[in-house]
């Protein structure tokens, strides 16, 4: 039994990522900001006969991030798919915008892997890092989101690099829209209903972490 660790746990492809690599057998070590979406996905995952914890951490914040890590033992697989999105022309954000998307995309990736990196040297495990393809191409009311993926795919690519002589790995991840309520703060997607469901991109996901350079959902 493998023990993988999700932020962004409670709702979207978090959770559906959670409930797929539950029923393969694994322990789920569930973070979100808030408790409540968090334990409803921990029920969901013991009532169809899977094991799940919550962690509740703020990925932002160093010092939660820190609690979180005293609590735990063992990480096999980092999953990072916590991340938020917010859209418009270039003049319609504010100082405040900017600092989340980039607080959260990618401070809190990078934070998050720094402090579970000893835990993964010593299980020789592995990081994932959702990106999106937002980290593949400028988008039209995407620059600061667009930005923010970049860095991500930067850092990521960075991270093969240096772990190339070590026995963990790093895999970006890459995928379009979703149905998810990522959607439900913005009007920047019209029929979020007709995109595909997180289920999908999380069964594909699953299968293909290996350990390889990238998985791509959609190019």
């Amino acid at each position: 039994m493998l023990k993988i660790w999700i932020t962004g746990a409670g709702t979207g492809l978090g959770r559906a990522l959670a409930h797929t690599y539950a029923r393969e057998g694994n322990h789920i070590l569930l973070s979100g900001r808030k408790y409540e979406p968090l334990a409803a996905v921990q029920r969901e995952i013991e009532q169809n006969g899977g094991s799940a914890e919550i962690i509740v951490c703020d990925i932002t914040t160093p010092s939660s991030i820190a609690s979180a890590v005293e609590n735990i033992d063992h990480v096999d697989v980092l999953i990072n798919n916590a991340g938020i999105g917010i859209f418009g022309e270039l003049s319609s954000y504010s100082e405040s915008d900017i600092e989340q998307l980039l607080g959260t995309n990618v401070k809190g990736t990078v934070l998050m892997t720094q402090a579970a990196l000893s835990l993964l040297q010593q299980s020789e495990g592995r990081v994932l890092n959702i990106i999106s393809t937002a980290g593949l191409r400028g988008k039209k009311n995407e620059s600061i989101y667009c930005a923010s993926k970049f860095a991500l795919r930067g850092f990521t690519e960075s991270l093969q690099k240096e772990w190339e002589e070590e026995s963990i790995t790093a895999t970006a991840v890459y995928m379009g829209g979703m149905n998810t309520p990522f959607w439900k703060e913005t009007d920047h997607v019209k029929h979020p209903e007709k995109m595909k469901s997180p289920e999908i991109a999380a069964d594909q996901i699953y299968k293909e972490d290996d350990g390889r350079a990238e998985i791509f959902v959609d190019r």
